[in-house]
């Protein structure tokens, strides 16, 4: 008798986010793994993790065993509410799609807790066993995000619907170390596993190092998304004045907080933002790079984060420059070269550290070998095949 694993995540390739490539590797791990009798649907939205960038994508995929359904979602609109709309349309899509099917086993990817809830909902309407791969702290987010009293209630129902989520998983994996403290308090008897984030291959090859031209400014490009937990709108603002000359960046992507730090940005002839693009085109920038910037806000929530952007700078060889506290931190502390590490959201300290990297391409070699998607991806699929395991 076939069996079939549900595997759900807003975002697939070809979105542009680290929740899309992190989708695309588990899927086809999954289906590497899976035996003979085994089925993978993967249900996602259409690409709308940025309104700049939307290509088309078919409704449907089948690939052997594995099928990909895209379910439409609303024009992505900035601001907590109108993520909640959109979530809300592909939670009651995904209900749509499953109604009358059979699963016995439930995977869901999540960074802001919903994915997960929607999930827990199917796995107990379903009779099935439930795997969440957790990519967030939603609930300490807003509560950082948040401050006033007005929106305890709300937070409280988030709480609410953490606890209910994570009692009905059977595993749950954390993609950051930094998190364990958090879940470990609130659900003490949760079986946690930590497959992180990783170099994807179109990235195991270092690009080839730019030379420097005497006398012009450093190139410095941050790629990624321009949202609250990055802050780029608290650093670059104060940061990129005080190196005119010095160091001219590059800003690729999108995102809720891009409009303000255009805004911001007015005035300042340093900072060139880019829109989000495929990764492809991506690569010709990191080979033109001198730095590679990163950037966490100062949020208690943010300490426990290790940003999958570190993977992808890492495996350039490229000096990284980056505003990052906590576990982060240490994690770049204790694996990565040639970094300089400065406190979130201050710009002196920017420009200290900024005077300790050394130009040029560092050999990262064995921390891209240990880190690769494909063998991370590889054995977390094997974790969540043991489910389908008679109990």
């Amino acid at each position: 008798m076939s069996r079939k694993v549900l595997f759900l995540t807003l975002y697939y390739p070809p979105d542009l986010c680290a929740g899309s490539f992190r989708a695309a590797a588990l899927s086809k791990a999954l289906l590497a793994h899976a035996g003979e009798d085994v089925q993978v649907d993967v249900i996602t939205g259409q690409p709308s993790r940025y309104a700049s960038f939307s290509p088309d994508a078919p409704e449907i995929e089948t690939r052997g065993a594995l099928t990909i359904r895209r379910v439409l979602l609303p024009a992505r609109g900035n601001g907590f509410l109108a993520q909640a709309w959109l979530f809300l349309c592909f939670a009651f899509a995904v209900l749509r799609v499953v109604r009358g099917q059979h699963y016995d086993l439930v995977v869901a990817t999540s960074s802001r807790l919903m994915t997960a809830c929607l999930g827990s909902l199917i796995a107990w309407r379903k009779g099935a066993r439930l795997y969440l791969d957790i990519r967030d702290i939603l609930v300490e987010t807003l509560e950082g995000i948040f401050a006033s009293p007005l929106w305890r209630p709300a937070i409280g129902v988030f709480a609410l619907l953490e606890r209910l989520a994570m009692a009905r998983a059977d595993r749950v994996n954390l993609v950051s170390r930094g998190f364990l403290p958090y879940f470990q308090s609130r659900y003490p008897q949760g079986r946690f596993s930590f497959f992180s984030n990783g170099v994807d291959s179109e990235f195991l090859q270092a690009p080839a190092a730019a030379a420097l031209p005497a006398g012009e400014p450093l190139k410095v490009l941050y790629a990624g998304n321009i949202g609250d937990g990055q802050g780029l709108h608290n650093i670059l603002p104060g940061l990129a004045p005080r190196l005119s000359g010095r160091a001219c960046f590059q800003v690729i992507g999108d995102g809720g907080r891009a409009c303000l730090l255009g805004d911001a940005l007015a005035g300042i002839d340093n900072v060139q933002l880019l829109a989000p693009m495929p990764r492809k085109h991506l690569q010709a920038y990191y080979e033109q790079a001198d730095v590679l910037f990163l950037h966490l806000n100062d949020m208690p929530a943010f300490r426990r984060v290790l940003p999958s952007k570190l993977f992808e700078y890492a495996a350039t060889g490229k000096p990284i420059w980056a505003g990052v506290a906590g576990y982060a931190a240490e994690f770049i502390a204790a694996e990565l070269t040639n970094t300089a590490v400065f406190a979130p959201c201050d710009a002196e300290a920017a420009l200290e550290s900024f005077e300790r990297l050394e130009l040029g391409l560092s050999d990262r070699a064995a921390f891209v070998q240990r880190y690769a998607r494909e063998r991370i991806m590889d054995e977390m699929a094997q974790d969540i095949l043991q489910l389908l395991e008679p109990v």
